[in-house]
Parts: C-alpha cells; sequence; structure tokens
C-alpha cells in the first residue's frame, strides 16, 4: 500500500545543530501516530518541513504519492494535509462559526470579496463540524473568548473543515487543564475517526499517548531512534531514559 506520507534522506541543520538526521519515514492510512522526544530533539522542525514552512537541504517529502518537497503550505493543504498549532492559530476578532467559515471559504473556488461568506461555504457542513467537535453551542461567541480547550478544538475543527486526508497536531494538550486532556483527545480523536482522517500529534503526556495513539516515533537528537506500538516504544529502556526521563 503507498504510504500517504513518505520522506527519504530528509537533512536539515541549524547551525552546528542537526534537526533532521538522513529521515527516512513512512506514515499509512488510518495511523494514529504520536511523536515523542524532548524539546529540541526535531519534532516540529520534522512537521515544519513536511507542511511546507521549512525546506530541507537535502531529502524529499512526498504526500499521497506527489513530491511536495518544494510545495508552499498552501498548497499541500489544498492536497489534504491539515494542521493545528501548539499556540491555537484562530481568527480571534470571528466568532466559532466564522472561523469555521473562514476555513471553510479557503478550499471555495467561489469565494468572493463581494459575496457574502456564509454564502460561499456550506452551512450544513459547517454546523456538522461545529457539532462533531462539541462547540455547536458555542458557535457565536468570540473565538478570543474561548477557554484553552475549546480553542485547541476549534484549531482543530478548523483544520477539520478543509476536508483533510491527515492532520498534524503539536501538542494538542499543551496548556490543557490536566482534567480536561482526556476528555479533549477523545473529542478530537472522534471527530478524526467519523471523518475517516489519518491522525499524527506530538504529544509529551505519556497517558495521552498509550491511550489514543496506535503508533509512536521517539525522537533523539534529530533522529526517530524507535518506532512501533506504543507498548513496545513507551517500555524501551532508552526511551524511557533519555525521552521520559524515568
Amino acid at each position: 500500500m503507498q504510504p500517504l506520507v513518505k520522506t527519504t534522506g530528509l537533512y536539515l541543520a541549524f547551525g552546528g545543530v542537526v534537526a533532521a538526521d538522513n529521515i527516512d519515514f513512512e506514515l499509512h492510512t488510518g495511523e494514529r501516530l504520536a511523536v515523542i522526544g524532548q524539546n529540541g530533539a526535531g519534532k516540529t522542525t520534522f512537521i515544519n518541513i513536511c507542511t511546507g514552512y521549512l525546506k530541507p537541504a537535502k531529502g524529499k517529502v512526498y504526500f499521497d504519492g506527489q513530491d511536495i518537497t518544494a510545495m508552499t503550505p498552501r498548497k499541500i493543504v489544498r492536497l489534504g494535509m491539515g494542521r493545528s498549532f501548539q499556540l491555537p492559530q484562530l481568527f480571534t476578532e470571528h466568532t466559532v462559526r466564522e472561523c469555521i467559515q473562514i476555513s471553510a471559504a479557503r478550499q471555495n473556488p467561489r469565494l468572493s470579496a463581494f459575496k457574502p461568506l456564509a454564502d460561499t461555504v456550506d452551512r450544513n457542513d459547517v454546523e456538522g463540524t461545529l457539532e462533531l467537535v462539541g462547540l455547536l453551542e458555542d458557535a457565536n461567541v468570540l473565538s478570543s473568548d474561548l477557554p484553552e480547550g475549546k480553542r485547541k478544538l476549534l484549531d482543530v475543527a478548523m483544520a477539520l473543515a478543509l476536508k483533510p486526508k491527515l492532520i498534524i497536531m503539536d501538542e494538542p494538550t499543551s496548556g490543557v487543564a490536566s482534567e480536561d486532556k482526556h476528555g479533549l483527545m477523545q473529542t478530537v480523536m472522534a471527530a478524526l475517526d467519523e471523518r475517516k482522517v489519518t491522525s499524527w500529534f506530538v504529544e509529551h503526556d505519556v497517558d495521552i499517548v498509550a491511550q489514543y495513539a496506535t503508533r509512536v516515533a521517539a525522537w533523539i537528537n534529530g533522529a526517530i531512534v524507535a518506532d512501533g506500538t506504543p507498548d513496545t516504544v513507551l517500555t524501551d529502556p532508552r526511551i524511557k531514559s533519555e525521552v521520559l526521563g524515568n
């Protein structure tokens, strides 16, 4: 089966620090990949290369069989790769519903400055996305007024509105109260399963990784040093010592 994401020989260094050290990687449709590693291990750099925000010094990135190495983030999004961020990227002067509408409109060739935003998107799709992530009751709330957990959900919902094949989430539970983390991840993963979207998320909370990932990739110094099931990777002595600090 053709991988959804494939990288070959990715290399990138910042000065004397190697952030991606000849990375060969594959992600397949339907996987729930958790990426773990200490700060500075290269996790976000790898995401930024795969999503077009950084260009590698060497190597290639393929998405759904297409070479996307030189593409802009916008073009990559249009191919079906969505992303949410550690700090949610919201339209803070707009309501929750308007944020979804703006995101959905990016994929609409009928978008026009002379046409109301609500008329350029499918209302049922917008309302369905809000309901899917549990934000329908907050639809008329300014996104800037949401608590952090709901801001995270809205960031994912905006990516979902683009109807992606894959969503990459950079630390989806960071900044969220401990008692709310599992509820947030349960909502997110149920939404992704409902839309049949493959997921890849960076996470530091071992309990979240163990419960919601089907595969774990551990990073140390710009390289993937362990890749397998949560049980295998999270009990690896080197990972416990150098990544998890146990």
